[in-house]
C-alpha cells in the first residue's frame, strides 16, 4: 500500500510484480584500498541487466532508498546506491568534490564485473549526485547508456562563488547539514538548530561559522573559504565543464527558475545542444530540493532510463526544452535554449525612473554600503529559508537600496531567456559589490523579486575610466516571466544582500580573516555618456 501511495504522489503508473530485492551493503573496493558500501535494488527474477548507478554523500536509508532505490526498482531498474567516501559506512575521508572521478570510475568498473550486470549503466540524480554524474560520465569507456542531472552542473565553482562573491547562506546551510547529517535525529526538523544555523552566518571572521552553527569544524566550509580568490585553481579537481561539449551520452535534465545551479546547468545544456548532442530539460518553477519538484524529476529520470536501458521510448516523444512560464501558469515548449527574443534595454533614470531612453543629464545617485549594516537578502535561489519570490517593500525603502521603477505595462511582457545588467558605478572605496535585482511590482505596489545576479569589484577589476567609474557588467539568473498588463518592472541596486552573498568588509582583506569593515560610498551613473541599464530578452513568438 505504501509503494502504492508513493507512485501515486509521484505521479507513477501503478507498478505490478513483487517488491524488489534488496541486497544490503555490497563492498566496492577501490584502487587506494579503501572499501565504498552500496545497496543493490533488483527487480524480482533479474539474473544479468542494466544498472542504475546512484553515488550520494547523504545516507542509503530514508526518502532516498525509497524515491530511487525502491521506485526505480519496481518500475523494471535494477539500482544500485553507493555512499561516497567517507560517508554513512564507506571508508575513507568525506571531502566533497575530491576524488569522485577516481571513485565513481573504479565503481562503474567493478559493476561491469558482476555477473547480474550486463555491462550497461546509467546514472541518475539530484544536486551533489548530479555533480558524482559529472564525474563519471566524460571519462568512462564504454560510456554511460544515459545521465539524469537534476538541479545540478558540470561545474560547482560559479556557485560557490557567484560574480566572485561567496555564496555565505548556502555555504554555510549545506555545511552545517553534512556536518550533522550522521548523528541520531538529524534528519527530523530542528527548529534549535535552525535558528543556530542561520544566526550564525552573521558569525565573523566567516570561517568559523561551521562552530558557531554546529559546535564544530566542517572541512568543506574550511576549504570553500580558504580558497576564494580569483586566481585559486584549488577546485579543478571539481569542475567538469570543459568536458561537456565532447560527452557523448544521451542527457536528460531537470531544474528550476529558483534553483542556486540553473544558469550552470543551462550553460551545460547550451554547450551540449551546440555540439549536436540533443540534450533534454525540463525547468519548472521550483527550487533546490523544493518537495513538489520531486514528482516531475522522478518522472523525467525514470521514462529516461527506461527508454536508454530497458528500451521502452515512450517517454521521449517531447521538445527538447520545457519550461513553465511565471506570471502565466503555463508550460511551454522550444527546440532551444534560448528561444528567440529581442533584447530590450531598460535604462536607470534620474530621480528613481526606469524606461526604454536613456534619461536626462543628471548628477549620478548615491547610497552608502555599510558592512556592519549589511543590504538583507530577501528570497531568491537558496537552499534554506525564505526562498523563491518575496515582497521586496521592505528591503526597497532601505536608504543603501537604489529602486528604478517602470510604468505600468500596456499589455503583458513575456521575458524569456537571459538577463544582464550594466551598471557605471564609482565607489570610495576600491573594493565593492555591485548587486541588481530585477522585480515585479503588482497594482497593490507589492514588489516581487524574478532574478538577480552580482559582482565583485577589486582595485583594478573592472578596469576604471579617467574619472574612476567602472563599467560592471552584471549576470542575472535566467528566467522565464510574464509581467501583467498594469505592473511595472523594477531593479534595485545595492552593495549586497546578506547573508545570502557574504558582505563585502570593503577592505580587501580574505573572508577567512576579516571582521572589521568600512562604509563604503556609491555613486551610480545614468546619462548618455554612462548609460546603466537592464537588459531583458523579450520573448517574440
Amino acid at each position: 500500500m505504501l509503494d502504492r501511495l508513493v507512485d501515486k504522489l509521484l505521479g507513477l503508473p501503478r507498478a505490478e510484480g513483487p517488491k524488489p530485492a534488496v541486497t544490503r551493503d555490497l563492498a566496492v573496493p577501490m584502487p587506494d584500498g579503501v572499501t565504498l558500501l552500496a545497496d543493490r535494488y533488483a527487480p524480482a527474477g533479474t539474473t544479468s541487466a542494466p544498472v542504475v548507478l546512484i553515488r550520494t554523500p547523504y545516507g542509503r536509508k530514508g526518502i532516498l532508498s525509497k524515491l530511487f532505490g525502491e521506485t526505480f526498482a519496481r518500475h523494471g531498474l535494477q539500482t544500485v546506491v553507493q555512499s561516497t567516501r567517507g560517508s554513512f559506512g564507506s571508508g575513507g575521508e568525506f571531502r566533497p568534490f575530491h576524488l569522485e572521478r577516481e571513485d565513481g570510475i573504479a565503481t562503474a568498473e567493478w559493476l561491469r564485473a558482476q555477473p547480474w550486470c550486463d555491462g550497461t549503466i546509467g546514472m541518475a540524480g539530484a544536486s551533489y549526485l548530479g555533480h558524482t554524474q559529472w564525474a563519471v560520465g566524460p571519462y568512462l569507456d564504454p560510456p554511460l547508456a544515459a545521465m539524469c542531472l537534476g538541479v545540478t552542473a558540470s561545474e560547482f565553482v560559479s556557485t560557490f562563488y557567484p560574480g566572485g562573491v561567496l555564496a555565505a547562506d548556502n555555504m554555510i546551510s549545506w555545511s552545517a547539514l553534512i556536518g550533522r547529517q550522521e548523528e541520531r535525529f538529524a534528519t527530523l526538523p530542528n527548529p534549535l538548530q535552525t535558528r543556530k544555523t542561520r544566526k550564525a552566518m552573521s558569525f565573523l571572521p566567516l570561517s568559523r561559522a561551521d562552530v558557531a552553527a554546529i559546535g564544530k569544524p566542517v572541512q568543506f566550509l574550511q576549504d570553500v573559504t580558504e580558497h576564494f580568490v580569483p586566481e585559486d585553481d584549488y577546485w579543478a579537481m571539481s569542475d567538469h565543464s570543459a568536458e561537456v561539449a565532447k560527452l557523448d551520452v544521451p542527457v536528460s535534465m531537470v531544474t528550476g527558475w529558483y534553483d542556486l545551479f540553473i544558469g550552470s546547468q543551462l550553460r551545460d545544456f547550451r554547450l551540449l545542444a551546440d555540439a549536436g548532442k540533443a540534450p533534454r530539460i525540463t525547468i519548472g518553477p521550483w527550487a533546490h530540493g523544493e518537495p513538489a519538484s520531486m514528482g516531475p524529476m522522478i518522472r523525467d529520470q525514470l521514462g529516461f532510463l527506461r527508454a536508454h536501458l530497458l528500451g521502452d521510448r515512450t517517454q521521449l516523444q517531447r521538445s527538447p526544452v520545457r519550461l513553465f512560464l511565471q506570471g502565466a501558469g503555463t508550460w511551454l515548449d522550444f527546440e532551444s535554449w534560448p528561444p528567440p527574443s529581442k533584447a530590450t534595454d531598460a535604462h536607470l533614470r534620474p530621480i528613481g525612473g526606469l524606461g526604454e531612453n536613456v534619461g536626462e543629464p543628471a548628477l549620478p545617485t548615491t547610497f552608502t554600503y555599510d558592512p556592519a549594516d549589511p543590504t538583507p537578502a530577501v528570497g531568491g535561489p537558496l537552499l534554506t529559508g525564505e526562498w523563491k519570490q518575496r515582497d521586496n517593500q521592505e528591503v526597497e525603502a532601505r536608504p543603501d537600496v537604489l529602486v528604478f521603477t517602470g510604468e505600468p505595462l500596456p499589455s503583458d511582457l513575456d521575458v524569456i531567456g537571459e538577463v544582464s545588467a550594466t551598471v557605471h558605478v564609482r565607489t570610495e572605496l576600491g573594493h565593492a559589490d555591485v548587486y541588481v535585482r530585477l522585480c515585479d511590482v503588482d497594482a497593490g505596489g507589492v514588489s516581487r523579486n524574478v532574478t538577480d545576479g552580482i559582482l565583485r569589484l577589486r582595485p583594478g577589476f573592472p578596469a576604471a575610466d579617467s574619472d574612476g567609474v567602472v563599467t560592471a557588467e552584471v549576470t542575472l539568473g535566467p528566467t522565464a516571466y510574464r509581467f501583467r498588463r498594469g505592473h511595472r518592472l523594477r531593479v534595485q541596486v545595492a552593495g549586497g544582500a546578506f547573508p545570502r552573498f557574504a558582505r563585502n568588509h570593503g577592505t580587501g582583506e580574505p573572508v577567512t580573516s576579516a571582521v572589521d569593515g568600512k562604509p563604503n560610498r556609491f555613486e551610480v551613473f545614468h546619462d548618455a555618456a554612462h548609460p546603466s541599464r537592464l537588459t531583458l530578452p523579450v520573448f517574440t513568438s
